[in-house]
């Protein structure tokens, strides 16, 4: 199998930051008084901004008097990070700057706002190494389903089974695929482990430095 595209995640994936959407949602949740269960939390992981901020509203209420409120605070909370606390998951720069000297088509496909997705691509100097960014806030749904997937590769003028989708998340992972798409895996140890995705995806890798050694021996892009 060989692909024309590949088609990045962003947090978890490429930015180390689902740490930092956790220490936000626990600063938010836990100043009213309550306890960020990890049951929530899982259940929100690789979720829109608008959709995790209704599950927080309706399991913790007195954080905000509204869904809307919500995802501004988490949005205002991630944009003000400092930049040192920015950083790429191991291999990302790697990789990224491969995909561009390889000058293989690529695009980031992220559920978070356009807003936090060019911060993070600015702070981490990739404007020009992937010049297509896309958000699932613009969708009609998010992932899992695979509106996001399918719209990046439109853009991209690519067919969605020729497109290689790297993810950290299970909803992510089910959206690539269920766009047609292969998807390699790297579980994100902070919120899962290569087990979760026993029923959902073989394509499973420790490191994203074990990807682009893969891509480095076999001939994977047409």
């Amino acid at each position: 199998m060989t692909f024309s595209a590949i088609i990045f995640d962003m947090d978890g994936l490429l930015v180390d930051s689902e740490p930092l959407w956790y220490d936000v949602e626990v600063e938010m949740i836990e100043s009213k008084g309550y306890t960020y269960t990890d049951d929530i939390r899982e259940s929100m992981v690789g979720l829109r901004v608008d959709e995790f901020s209704q599950i927080i509203f309706e399991n913790y209420p007195k954080v905000a008097d509204s869904p809307q409120r919500v995802a501004e605070m988490v949005t205002h909370g991630m944009l003000s990070i400092p930049r040192e606390q920015i950083k790429p998951r191991p291999g990302a720069h790697e990789i990224v700057r491969y995909v561009a000297e390889q000058n293989i088509p690529c695009a980031i496909a992220s559920s978070s706002a356009t807003l936090i997705i060019e911060h993070f691509v600015e702070m981490l100097g990739w404007q020009d190494l992937i010049a297509q960014r896309y958000s699932a806030e613009f969708m009609k749904r998010g992932k899992p389903a695979p509106d996001i997937y399918l719209h990046t590769a439109e853009q991209l003028g690519i067919d969605p089974a020729k497109c290689l989708a790297l993810e950290d998340s299970r909803a992510g992972t089910q959206a690539a695929l269920a766009a047609g798409m292969t998807c390699y895996t790297v579980p994100d140890l902070s919120h899962s482990s290569a087990s979760d995705f026993d029923d959902v995806n073989d394509n499973i890798y420790a490191s994203l430095y074990d990807i682009l050694d893969e891509f480095k021996t076999k001939r994977l892009f047409s």
